[in-house]
This record gives C-alpha cells, structure tokens and sequence, in this order.
C-alpha cells in the first residue's frame, strides 16, 4: 500500500495547521492511501551548523527526530509538510528541521516522491511561505503536487480553519490529485522506469575566476 509521511510543523498539534492535515489524511483514506503524521513543531529543533558529517555519517550529527524521520521518509511514497505562517514565513522550527532533513538524507532517494506544501494563516503571508516550502521539493527532484487553489488555509483557530470550506475543499482535492500521482508513477515506473538522473556536474567556481 502506498503511504504518505505528513509533518505538522505547527507547535499546536490541534490547531489550524492539524485541521489542514487532517482534512487531507481523510481523504487519502479514502483513496486507500496509508498515511503517518509526525508532529514536530512543539519540538527542540536545532539548525544546521554545515559540519559536513552527515556527508560521511549517512545522518545528521545530532542523532533526533529529523534521523526518525528521514528513515520514514526513506520508505514513504509522498510527502506532506504543513506550517502555520509566522512574519510571512513558515515555522523557524519547522525550517530548521527540513534544511537538515533535506540535507542530511543525500543517501535517500528522493527522486519523483510526490511533495506538497500546506500552509495556515490568519490573513497574509501565505502564498510566501508556500513558495519558501516548495523550494526543498524542487531541489530534490520531488514532483509538487497542486491543486484548485494555493495549499492553505485561513483562521484564528482550529474552529476557524473548519468554516473555511473553500481551504478545506483544496486539501480534500490537493490529498486526491497527491494519490493519483503516487499511483501514475508507480505505475509508469512499472512500464518504463523513473528518468534518468544526471549527476556529473557540479557548478562552484573553485578557481574564483
């Protein structure tokens, strides 16, 4: 069965960001997709401090919930990441906790695992914190999945988020569009195989010229 890794990066584990999610793991229920949510935002995330040692450890350093969940998502056919928009940013939490996720997990391949992002504000901020989340997507080859509008969600509170039919109605739809690709790509992978990936360059200007 194919299985979607959801991460709530929200310090409320009921809140807007969870009432978002929620709606979206519902509905992969219903598409028989098996889902796994990881609540990580009330959580002590430190940052990356570029030590280099995952690239010889195959992990991150500081042995937490990002290593917990790179081996999740190691096996895991999409992924979902939600955040609650803070000064039109998501989570600091959550953005320390996906650079050393992203950055950690080079052994893991991520290659044409379906990704989308899901954000939850009061007014503004939203579609800025949405572009910041779908950045780690594309750098990983990870298809991002969309939907009939923007992948958020507006309210104060949880109660909030549920009255707004047409947000929810995008995660229903964003959680429908999510589990056809999982099965398209499985089953071209089937017929033909994923793309070919190239990796023989690497632009960094070592001579400083």
């Amino acid at each position: 069965m194919a299985k979607v890794l959801l991460i709530n990066g929200s310090p409320h584990a009921n809140g807007c960001t969870a009432a978002a999610l929620e709606e979206m793991i519902r509905t992969f229920e219903e598409e028989g997709i098996e889902t796994e949510l990881i609540h990580i935002g009330n959580k002590d995330i430190r940052g990356c401090i570029a030590c280099g040692q995952c690239g010889m450890l195959g992990r991150c350093v500081f042995d937490d919930l990002v290593n917990e969940t790179a081996l999740k998502l190691a096996e895991a056919d999409g992924l979902v990441v939600g955040s609650p928009v803070y000064f039109g940013s998501p989570s600091g939490t959550l953005i320390s906790f996906l650079d050393r996720l992203f950055y950690s997990s080079g052994n893991i391949d991520k290659h044409m695992k379906a990704g989308a992002a899901v954000v939850s504000c009061r007014r503004g901020g939203a579609t800025a914190s949405f572009d910041v989340l779908n950045k780690y997507f594309t750098i990983s080859s990870m298809p991002v999945v969309s939907s009939t509008y923007w992948n958020q969600v507006h309210g104060f509170t949880a109660e909030d988020v549920k009255k707004d039919l047409e947000g929810l109605q995008t995660m229903r739809n964003l959680a429908r569009n999510m589990a056809f690709m999982i099965r398209a790509f499985e089953a071209e992978k089937e017929r033909n195989g994923f793309p070919e990936v190239e990796r023989g360059f690497f632009t960094s200007f070592p001579d400083g010229k």
